[in-house]
């Protein structure tokens, strides 16, 4: 197996366990839907789609919708809460760097904190692209690369082994700058605002240990570390609480993301 599809199974394995995080980003989603103009009767694709949460919400709307991710456990997931919530959305596990879906077919495409995952940013904003209807909208949510989720994957990629020659660091597509020359002449009036999730938390150590147990790459790399140098561990534990403590108070944790919205061109 290639370097890259290795890659990519790993990272199947290493998000299965997302499925906590929803609530927590449960209310982005309609933050992003709005930030797009998604509405009633149009073709919308969630890319990397997770447990469903912006797809669902999309449906809701009134939208047709289809959602796809990498990882088996989370679209299992995502289909328990279309029946929950009596919504129908066309799941597909797959690639968002090989997407199976037809050119041209969609008013919106969109993500949520998903895309920023694939390996090759020319190759899934090519994939986006290119099922987006001329005029349609992309839109998109990322970590800005200067405040606390953006400087956590910086942490936790100082501790890693290197990723395979040819994967971007996800932390870039919180630069406006990158995102801007990644887009490129495909699309026009690039337009970017911020907002912040809100996470309930008694203390930074107990933010730390939630994302420890529910955040593929974080837990993957203690597990790792744990066994071949635990001092090593407890570092990168520390180095997390002091992180993350800038940016707690009155028991909330405050994670601030980019928005990101153009129009196919």
């Amino acid at each position: 197996m290639d370097p890259i599809n290795q890659f990519k199974e790993q990272q199947k394995i290493a998000w299965s366990n997302f499925a906590n995080f929803e609530s927590l980003t449960a209310t982005v989603a309609p933050v992003l839907l709005r930030f797009a103009g998604v509405k009633a009767g149009t073709a919308v694709l969630d890319v990397a789609c997770g447990t469903g949460v912006a797809a669902l919400t999309a449906a809701r709307l009134g939208a047709n919708v289809t959602g796809l991710d990498l990882t088996p456990e989370l679209i299992a997931r995502a289909r328990e809460n279309s029946a929950l919530m009596n919504l129908p959305v066309a799941w597909h596990e797959g690639d968002a760097e090989k997407l199976p879906l037809p050119d041209a077919h969609f008013d919106f495409v969109v993500s949520q904190f998903g895309h920023m995952f694939a390996p090759r940013p020319e190759v899934v904003i090519g994939e986006m692209l290119r099922v987006l209807k001329p005029g349609g909208v992309i839109a998109f949510v990322t970590w800005p690369t200067e405040l606390l989720t953006g400087r956590m994957y910086a942490l936790l990629r100082g501790y890693a082994p290197p990723p395979p020659s040819g994967v971007s660091p996800p932390a870039q597509w919180g630069d406006p700058a990158i995102i801007r020359e990644r887009l490129g002449a495909a699309v026009k009036d690039i337009f970017f605002a911020r907002d912040a999730m809100l996470v309930p938390s008694l203390s930074p150590q107990h933010y730390r240990q939630f994302t420890e147990q529910n955040l593929g790459p974080m837990t993957r790399l203690l597990q790792s570390l744990d066994k071949s140098d635990p001092a090593k561990a407890a570092t990168l534990r520390h180095e997390f609480e002091e992180l993350a403590a800038h940016y707690f108070e009155n028991n909330i944790v405050r994670l601030d993301y980019l928005l990101t919205r153009a129009i196919k061109a």
